[in-house]
């Protein structure tokens, strides 16, 4: 039978904030030549190789509305039965009608309900393979917030598996995964790891100059009543940033700059932000107590050294990139925060600029924990593709992608990522031994990585393999 070569791929989310998807489409269209259709939830911009390629067509569809707070709780349960059919009719609408008939669908799970189900009844009315990219399990973030004990859960998890099981063929993320799939679900699926593409590399210095310049605006701007970065340093011209200046075509960092801590988190309960806030706090609290000072020190000169072989602990600037549910409630605590070392900044930043600031960063902090304990984040997997060393939150398979003292380190408390940073900060920017270690490894291992090549050895032969089984 004739190949139709198109394939399809799905995301019953915000397409800009799904990157491993949208890495899906690309290598559909670049290394297998097929025309790609993308049916998902608009939001925030997809990167410009995503609507740039020719061969890639997004179809967006109309995001489920916020639920009024006001609404009486009788009506809660209706609306929760209400949204998935709802979703589901809209799914089928696009998958069976608005889109051609593909050779293949690829799926993102979670979420799980309605989306296996549309996915599979469409495959079946067009004739086409589905594939699923199991990325953590939906009835494990649902027990975040309705408990593991709940029967809500445990309907949620027969039908993942169910429908699941009716898949011709898995991806996923980690051994981890792939074994509790085999062993439990009856699920045999490829591996599959997160990799950075080719767009998240080391900075140069010219381009952080120019970032930082695009940038000035926002990072100048106090979250609080006191912040170490601004306070006595106004901008002088503008060849000058908070971290470089520029002094006719030469770039330079700022030798008294603070140091640039950067976290991706989607401010929900499975990243605790509160650890990073405290491990801030204690941070701020040590290096006073280290440095024997009272309130009479100058809060503007936090940078000095203490004899001529010895840098005292950097100021730190925390950017806190990305979206979620409790980014107020903690910009709230932010702004009440009486800090002399540690300033934060939240913001969202454009597909092209994100990878910038990565690798414009002096160390990468996450807090991503898993509901699941075997999925991996893909922010890790971004600031090591730009070479930048991470502190992460232990947990049971985050060393397969975290080499301890090899590409980052791993902490479980607040009080132990303090001490990473007493650590690893020591002596910036020239003489942080520890933290230069970090990055030469992180740029050994990560920059040998990329998405197309993991992608070509372990996708391709899988998804060529469904397509042709299907169409024979």
């Amino acid at each position: 039978m004739r190949q139709r070569g198109r394939a399809c791929v799905v995301v019953l989310g915000d397409l800009g904030r799904s990157p491993r998807m949208q890495y899906h489409a690309l290598s559909l269209a670049r290394q297998m030549s097929l025309e790609v259709d993308i049916v998902a939830y608009g939001g925030s911009k997809p990167h410009d190789a995503i609507l740039e390629h020719p061969s890639i067509h997004i179809h967006t569809m109309t995001q489920w509305p916020t639920v009024p707070q006001g609404l009486p709780k009788l009506l809660r349960p209706m609306l929760l039965l209400l949204k998935p059919f709802i979703q589901f009719l809209m799914l089928m609408w696009f998958l069976c009608v608005k889109i051609s008939s593909p050779d293949i669908f690829i799926v993102q799970n979670p979420p799980s309900v309605p989306t296996l189900a549309a996915v599979k009844w469409a495959s079946s009315l067009r004739h086409s393979a589905f594939v699923v990219d199991w990325h953590n399990f939906g009835y494990t973030l649902l027990s975040l917030s309705l408990g593991r004990s709940s029967c809500f859960v445990s309907v949620y998890r027969w039908f993942e598996k169910c429908y699941g099981k009716m898949a011709n063929g898995a991806l996923c993320v980690t051994q981890a995964m792939q074994h509790e799939l085999a062993q439990n679900w009856d699920i045999k699926a490829t591996v599959l790891y997160d990799q950075p593409p080719e767009f998240f590399h080391p900075t140069t210095l010219e381009e952080k100059h120019k970032l930082f310049c695009r940038l000035d605006k926002g990072l100048r701007q106090a979250l609080g009543i006191q912040d170490c970065v601004i306070n006595g340093m106004e901008r002088h011209n503008t060849d000058e940033t908070l971290f470089t200046t520029q002094v006719g075509n030469d770039v330079f960092l700022k030798p008294n700059r603070p140091a640039l801590v950067v976290s991706s988190t989607s401010w929900t309960p499975d990243e605790d932000f509160g650890i990073l806030l405290e491990a801030a706090i204690m941070y701020d609290r040590r290096v006073a107590a280290i440095l024997n000072e009272d309130d009479s020190t100058n809060e503007e000169i936090l940078w000095k050294e203490s004899d001529r072989n010895q840098c005292l602990y950097p100021r730190l600037l925390f950017i806190i990139t990305g979206k979620g549910p409790e980014k107020e409630k903690y910009e709230e605590k932010i702004r009440r925060l009486r800090l002399k070392r540690v300033a934060f900044r939240t913001m969202w930043l454009s597909a092209e600029d994100y990878p910038l600031l990565l690798g414009s960063a002096d160390l990468g902090v996450c807090l991503h924990t898993s509901s699941s304990g075997l999925d991996l984040p893909m922010k890790v997997v971004d600031m090591f593709g730009c070479g930048l060393p991470v502190c992460a939150v232990s947990y049971s398979c985050i060393e397969e992608l975290v080499k301890v003292e090899k590409n980052g380190i791993l902490f479980s408390s607040s009080s132990e990522l303090a001490d990473q940073l007493l650590m690893l900060f020591k002596g910036f920017p020239d003489e942080c031994d520890a933290l230069k270690k970090l990055r030469n490894g992180t740029l050994e291992m990560g920059l040998s990585a990329r998405w197309a090549t993991e992608w070509e050895e372990h996708a391709k032969p899988l998804i060529s393999e469904v397509i042709s089984q299907h169409t024979n």
